[in-house]
Parts: structure tokens; C-alpha cells; sequence
């Protein structure tokens, strides 16, 4: 039976080896997300606009929230909650998608011979598209009510690069244990929902009382979430060492979640 190499180096020939298959297959499945549909590309604007309507109306009317430390403005409201969402929402794209990505291309397991670690990777160059055009919905909302946005909302760039290295690595692991184990499915639903609430979204940090901050600590979108906010909403920049913790933590689970797919793929295609 053919084994397939779990070292780093394996990982990086491969993603150069297979970077124009990569965009070709995330253009098309861009373009198949809206193909057909009478508004066709348009929906991935109406769609985020549509969510910051949502929640600024129930938030600002319904539960007259207002952002602490804030202006007290509802447009601030929606803004400072919709730049935690665009990170949540990329997280929930890409790990409710990994447990299917390889059962959903059995075609590429049995008939023909085809880099298969390259499917995560198009999941989150996808969702990645996504995360950008509700970036620039925010831009134009932020314009609107404030002006122009903050010089350090050119750091949102980096800010993301730790979450899509982690989410590439949860959607190989989560990739692979979806062929074997078909619960796995359930299993994301339910982390998916824990993860928005525990996820400091719609709080700032400042409001979890201090004996559960350890707790939060350890829920790898937190960093981002906070981050994002600060360089697009406050003007503030990277925390150094809370950034580099990220990464190495992202990296980490980057070649884990290769290392994984790699020992068990071989057995992909009996199970399917």
C-alpha cells in the first residue's frame, strides 16, 4: 500500500507543485457557489450586508447594547460585532465543510490519481473570499458612519494569516477523521455553536470575570477576534507577543493536522 510523506517538507512541495490547481479549483468553486442565481455574485455583498442589518437592529433596538468603553453609538455596535463575526464566520465555513471534503470528492479517492491535502486548502482560499468581500462591506459601513477607518486596518491582512494557517490544518485533521468516523459531522454542528458563544463576539474580554479568563484563553479564535477589532475599529496595533503566540500555535496545528491526514489517507479509499 502507498505511504505518503507527513514531513513539512512534503507539505510545502506539494502546495508549490499544485498552486495553479489550487486556484482553479477555489475560482470554481467560487463561481459554482453563484452560478445560476439571479443576482449571481452579488449575494456575497447582499448577504454580509443583510447580517449587519440583522444584528444591528436586534442588538441596538432590541436590546439597547452598547460597546463598553465605546461611543455609545449603535453604529459602532454593529461594527465592533460584525469585526468579530467576519472571524467566526470564516471558522464556521471551513470546519463545518472539513468533515465532507473527502467524501464529498470520492471520485478523486478511486478513480484517478489526485493530490488529495490540496482540498483543505481550497476550502479556506473559498472562505478566505468570503471573509473579504464582508471585509469590505464593513469598510464602506465604517466610512459611512465614521469616516475613514484607522491606518492600522492594513494590518487585517496579518491578523488573518494565523487563522487561515490554523483553520488549514483543523480541515486536514477534521478531513481525514470525517471518512472514518461519520459522526464527525454532528460533532462540528455542535463545536460550531459552543465556539459563537464562547467566543468573545458579542463581549469584550474585559466582561468575563477573571476566574474563567484561563478558560477563554484556550479558544484558539479569541487572539483574532480581539485583534481584528482592535486594528479596525480602535486604532490599535498587533500585540506582539499575543501575534506570535498565535502563529506558533496555528503552525503547530498545521503540520499536525498534515501529519494526520498523511498517516491515514492511505485507507481512504477502502472505506469509501
Amino acid at each position: 500500500m502507498e505511504s505518503f510523506s507527513a514531513a513539512p517538507q512534503a507539505l510545502l512541495r506539494s502546495l508549490v507543485a499544485n498552486r495553479r490547481l489550487i486556484r482553479a479549483l477555489a475560482v470554481r468553486e467560487i463561481a459554482a457557489r453563484y452560478r445560476g442565481s439571479a443576482l449571481g455574485f452579488a449575494w456575497a455583498i447582499v448577504q454580509p450586508v443583510f447580517m449587519l442589518g440583522i444584528y444591528a437592529f436586534v442588538f441596538s433596538e432590541v436590546f439597547k447594547a452598547r460597546w463598553p468603553g465605546g461611543t455609545g453609538s449603535k453604529a459602532e455596535f454593529a461594527l465592533v460585532l460584525f469585526a468579530g463575526l467576519l472571524v467566526f464566520n470564516m471558522f464556521s465555513e471551513v470546519f463545518n465543510r472539513a468533515p465532507q471534503l473527502i467524501l464529498g470528492n470520492a471520485n478523486y479517492v478511486k478513480r484517478v490519481v489526485f493530490p488529495l491535502e490540496i482540498l483543505p486548502c481550497v476550502s479556506v482560499i473559498t472562505a478566505l473570499f468570503n471573509l473579504v468581500v464582508s471585509l469590505a462591506v464593513w469598510i464602506v459601513f465604517y466610512v459611512v458612519a465614521f469616516g475613514m477607518p484607522h491606518a492600522t486596518a492594513l494590518l487585517a491582512p496579518i491578523v488573518i494569516l494565523p487563522l487561515m494557517i490554523f483553520l488549514t490544518g483543523v480541515s486536514w485533521l477534521f478531513a481525514a477523521l470525517g471518512v472514518y468516523l461519520r459522526d464527525i459531522t454532528q460533532i462540528t454542528a455542535i463545536i460550531t455553536t459552543a465556539m459563537m458563544f464562547l467566543t468573545p463576539i458579542f463581549f469584550p474580554v474585559d466582561a468575563i470575570p477573571a476566574r474563567f479568563q484561563p478558560i477563554l484563553n484556550l479558544n484558539p479564535l479569541a487572539p483574532t477576534v480581539h485583534q481584528i477589532r482592535d486594528v479596525l475599529m480602535f486604532g490599535r496595533g498587533i500585540e506582539p507577543m499575543t501575534y506570535a503566540l498565535t502563529m506558533l500555535a496555528a503552525i503547530a496545528s498545521l503540520f499536525i493536522g498534515f501529519a494526520f491526514f498523511q498517516k491515514v489517507r492511505k485507507g481512504f479509499a477502502d472505506v469509501i
